[in-house]
């Protein structure tokens, strides 16, 4: 076995759903971890994922052949300080945050480059904590690793072979290079999405007539604004640079749209809409990325009483749990009226899959 004891400082969504698929795919190994709340440390070792069922001393960790940072991008520096002198030689330390540059910097000046591993699980939700957590929230998504010039290409290629294991793509890149992709695919959308919800609350009518109409499409852009406001502080702190350089080429392009309008150039408020139509168009189906996937889809439904009712039933007698549902009333974007939101693809794809022999499904 590859990694005998696996240690987890955190055990949130992302380090409880790793912990999990371990577990699954790799049932004798052994796993510790502590956690910022106890109930978690209890609630995981009931799970019987980890071994032990109270908080642990960090020495606790000094057998560890692979560990895994899981929280705040501050605290993973904090915690990696504290572990530097306790972690055995052929430890290999690892961490799933979204920021790589505070983090590469600490492990430079602990001289642990040569046994650290950035890592980056693109997958997640607005859901947050360990009771959230799934065996399933890597599969089919990119998780990306950096590394310095001088960690071992072998364990390099060890490590991303455990990854892919687990269901997972992995990617490789320098811990520069990701930084800025996340900046620009995901911290400066999430910055986007809440400052244009913040522009609709400012200017909404006393009526709160936006806020009526603001279904559908809105509020599925918009999607991403309510994720965790600490955890987003966080990261603008740590990746400022990058988001600040991301949002000055974002300004540009927002300008571009802006001066086509301004001076009535139809021919480039259609090109600017047709490229970006193209390039969304072509995104990958059915891949994980960096922002949390929805699973949701709409269909037509006849306008009679307990049409939803019977809807719910098929699902729930099929063993399929519903996350949300609901009429959509805006249907600026939407084809069908009805939206139905799962927890995972494998129940979306069953959902459809059982409702489309008498429905007819639209995905978003």
């Amino acid at each position: 076995m590859l990694y005998p004891k696996i240690g987890f400082i955190g055990l949130g969504l992302i380090g409880g759903s790793i912990a999990k698929i371990i577990k699954e795919k790799y049932p004798e190994t052994e796993m510790i971890a502590i956690a910022s709340r106890e109930s978690t440390i209890q609630a995981a070792y009931a799970d019987g994922i980890i071994t032990n069922d109270t908080m642990l001393d960090l020495e606790a960790f000094a057998d560890c052949d692979l560990l895994f940072l899981c929280g705040p991008v501050r605290v993973n520096v904090d915690y990696l300080t504290r572990l530097a002198n306790i972690l055995p030689a052929h430890c290999i330390i690892t961490d799933v945050g979204s920021v790589k540059g505070d983090i590469t910097k600490a492990v430079a000046d602990l001289g642990l480059t040569s046994r650290f591993i950035g890592g980056h699980p693109m997958a997640g939700s607005e859901a947050i904590g360990y009771d959230h957590s799934s065996p399933y929230l890597l599969e089919n998504a990119y998780y990306i690793l950096t590394v310095t010039d001088d960690f071992s290409r072998e364990r390099l290629a060890d490590f991303s072979a455990f990854i892919t294991s687990l269901g997972a793509l992995t990617l490789i890149m320098s811990p520069e290079k990701h930084d800025f992709a996340t900046a620009c695919i995901s911290h400066l959308p999430h910055v986007i999405a809440a400052s244009l919800v913040n522009f609709v609350a400012e200017n909404d009518f006393a009526d709160e007539t936006m806020k009526t109409i603001a279904a559908g499409g809105f509020r599925d852009i918009t999607r991403i604004a309510s994720s965790s406001p600490v955890m987003w502080q966080h990261i603008c702190a740590t990746n400022r640079d990058e988001i600040l350089k991301a949002a000055a080429l974002y300004q540009k392009s927002l300008q571009d749209f802006i001066t086509s309008i301004t001076d009535q150039k139809e021919d480039a408020v259609i090109r600017l809409f047709s490229s970006a139509k193209d390039y969304r168009d072509d995104l990958p189906l059915k891949k994980q990325g960096v922002l949390p996937s929805s699973y949701e889809f709409y269909l037509d439904l006849a306008d009679e009483a307990g049409a939803i009712a019977t809807i719910a039933t098929t699902l729930a007698a099929n063993g399929i749990s519903i996350k949300n549902i609901g009429i959509v009333h805006n249907r600026e974007f939407e084809k069908g009226v009805l939206r139905i939101e799962l927890y995972d693809q494998a129940a979306m794809d069953a959902a459809e899959l059982v409702l489309s022999k008498h429905y007819t499904i639209h995905e978003s």
